[in-house]
């Protein structure tokens, strides 16, 4: 019987081989959004029909032969040709600290001309970059969200640079400043997130995009997996981030005969800006229970916010405070011949997207839930609620007992 499949066995062996490999190079290269879903369901149909015939040893020998096929490939790969820093002019928004401050360090190391925004020129920051790197750089004081410091960064940096153009655009800038349910959240919250995040980044690189066409440059923005995934407790920076990626979407299409490649970085969980500060998200925790209204409060109960000030609190905590990954990625994307339209930078990104988008909603809401916020305690109102119902569930088994008992002793009687 075996003879009669032997030939197409192999076909099929072989094509399930290429799948596999295939997978694991995307698994690898953390962009598993390119794996076509249709791919995946013939992969696995042909392995189910396929195990009727097959022996399971064969089968067995076919993942560690697919992990020595990309083995051999990836070391035969010639590594990407990558362009010279030396004589590109980047600016890079939102130096003060966090990404911006180390990216501004490690550009110039590599020989960029830098034009770092901070939103405060002589703040530790700021001297701080003054101090450790090279004559190239250039801060400038810039708050995105107002038009005439972008305009005058403008002109500063036009001055500089005269006829050469800017080659990279790395818009870092960004905030969070809202943690707990979207119901708790204050409006001016939402509005915040949005002016910074997105209007700030679509304000200067509006701005800067003449330089940009002009040395046919690129543009690089750092946003959050948080634009595209439904993170507890994050809905005004996530709602923030969406409307960022949506817009750097569509950048990419409209540039793309300007030879101007749009790229996106979605960083892992990173400590970054005063996320590891104990007394800010104290001084947080504090805001939001003085923003909220007296029949809010009882709903959902102090000790419900308490708790989602904790558990952001511990995640920061626990941060990589390691932000090379993020560092590298910027770099790779600056001085690639051609940039992927994103990079995911940091462990666990790229599986997380992976469930994300070829797992049901359930399955990947669960899963962010026990990754990001991992909540306790339900709101007060729902606590009183499942006291009720437990309470009066208890009564009517007593009285369906006492029924019983009524019905046993009456049955007594009569015999």
């Amino acid at each position: 019987m075996i003879d009669d499949y032997f030939l197409p066995s192999w076909i099929y062996l072989a094509v399930f081989t290429v799948f596999v490999g295939g997978a694991m190079k995307k698994i690898l290269a953390c962009q598993l959004s390119a794996v076509p879903p249709l791919m995946a369901l013939v992969g696995a149909t042909v392995l189910a029909e396929r195990l009727w015939v097959l022996c399971l040893p064969a089968l067995l020998l076919l993942v560690p032969l697919a992990y020595f096929l990309y083995f051999l490939y990836s070391c035969m790969r010639a590594p990407p040709a990558t362009l010279p820093a030396h004589g590109k002019a980047v600016l890079i928004t939102g130096c003060d600290s966090g990404f911006g401050n180390a990216t501004v360090k490690h550009l110039d190391a590599l020989g960029f001309e830098v034009f770092a925004t901070v939103l405060d020129r002589s703040g530790d920051g700021a001297r701080d970059l003054q101090r450790t790197c090279s004559p190239r750089l250039t801060i400038l004081q810039v708050d995105i969200t107002q038009p005439q410091q972008v305009q005058q960064a403008l002109i500063q940096t036009k001055d500089k640079l005269g006829l050469k153009g800017l080659w990279g655009l790395v818009n870092n800038a960004g905030v969070c400043v809202n943690f707990g349910d979207a119901e708790l959240s204050l409006m001016s919250t939402f509005r915040g997130c949005m002016e910074v995040n997105f209007f700030g980044t679509l304000s200067i690189t509006q701005t800067f995009l003449p330089l940009l066409r002009h040395a046919r440059g690129r543009i690089i923005t750092i946003s959050s997996p948080a634009g595209d995934q439904p993170f507890p407790c994050l809905a005004a920076y996530g709602a923030s981030k969406a409307a960022l990626n949506l817009l750097m979407n569509t950048l990419r299409n409209e540039l793309q005969p300007w030879g101007v490649p749009v790229t996106t970085v979605l960083p892992a969980s990173f400590r970054t800006g005063q996320s590891g500060n104990r007394a800010y998200w104290e001084t947080q925790h504090t805001c939001l229970l003085q923003s909220l209204s007296p029949a809010l409060l009882d709903e959902y109960g102090e000790d419900y916010v308490s708790e989602t000030k904790d558990l952001f609190q511990s995640h920061a905590s626990h941060a990589n405070p390691d932000l090379s990954p993020v560092v590298d990625t910027i770099a790779r994307a600056l001085l690639a011949q051609q940039p992927a339209p994103r990079y995911f930078a940091g462990p666990g990104v790229g599986l997380m997207y992976f469930i994300h988008s070829y797992c049901p909603l359930s399955v990947s809401g669960r899963f962010l839930q026990r990754l990001f916020v991992k909540k306790k305690l339900p709101p007060r109102a729902l606590r009183k609620q499942a006291d009720c119902e437990l309470s009066r569930s208890l009564h009517n088994n007593n009285n369906n007992n006492n029924n019983n008992d009524e019905d046993s002793s009456g049955e007594d009687k009569l015999k």
